[in-house]
């Protein structure tokens, strides 16, 4: 691990910090940390900057109440910039944007803007609000068996696509799969987070076991 000594400050003592998502890895903010902003946020596990316009610490969320636990933090290859992963609270721009960066200027043709965190809000959003006509709507009032009859029917789609090794095939069922799969997540009240958790400790008990073929 590095100490903040290592880090190079430029000469009014600040260095540029882009925030980002732990979860979705979207961009929230650029801010700027001097030595002291920094040693707060280590120390509180909650982002602090140091507020050009102000002159002043500014403790994210402190009047707002959109916190920003730190997850991580990383220094780039010449020590004078950081990326620090959060888990926020609420919005992170002060317009009440979920980032800073929501004025695009260019976007090419056929791009789309999607997470896998975004989709699963709307699953969510339709089991909350019903929406009429919506397909995923009528899977929550079907109920459990419904779902689960889905699921069953996708997988045998993805067995049958990738036995014919039909790859564009293949990747549109597993789509319809994982869709569905969320479905239930929402429907059973299991969230990304406790996926990534545990698919996260299985990459550790995975390194681990490698560790220790190769001393072997």
């Amino acid at each position: 691990m590095l100490n903040i000594e290592e880090l190079k400050f430029d000469e009014k003592g600040l260095i540029p910090v882009v925030v980002v998502d732990a979860k979705t890895k979207k961009v929230l903010t650029l801010a700027y940390m001097n030595r002291e902003s920094l040693q707060i946020s280590l120390d509180e596990g909650r982002t602090c900057f140091w507020s050009r316009s102000r002159q002043e610490l500014w403790r994210k969320g402190e009047t707002s109440g959109n916190v920003q636990w730190i997850v991580s933090i990383t220094a780039d290859c010449d020590m004078d910039a950081l990326t620090v992963e959060v888990n926020k609270k609420g919005p992170a721009c002060h317009l009440g944007e979920d980032s800073c960066f929501h004025n695009p200027i260019f976007m090419k043709e056929g791009y789309h803007d999607f997470s896998m965190d975004s989709l699963m809000e709307l699953i969510e959003g339709r089991k909350a609000e019903k929406k009429e006509g919506s397909y995923t709507t009528y899977l929550f009032a079907k109920g459990l068996d419904k779902i689960l009859k889905k699921i069953g029917e996708e997988s045998t789609e993805v067995i049958i696509a990738a036995k014919d090794e039909d790859k564009k095939e293949t990747v549109y069922e597993i789509a319809d799969l994982a869709y569905h799969v969320m479905v239930l997540m929402v429907e059973a009240g299991i969230s990304l987070d406790e996926i990534r958790g545990e698919l996260a400790s299985r990459h550790v008990i995975d390194h681990k076991v490698k560790q220790e073929k190769m001393t072997k």
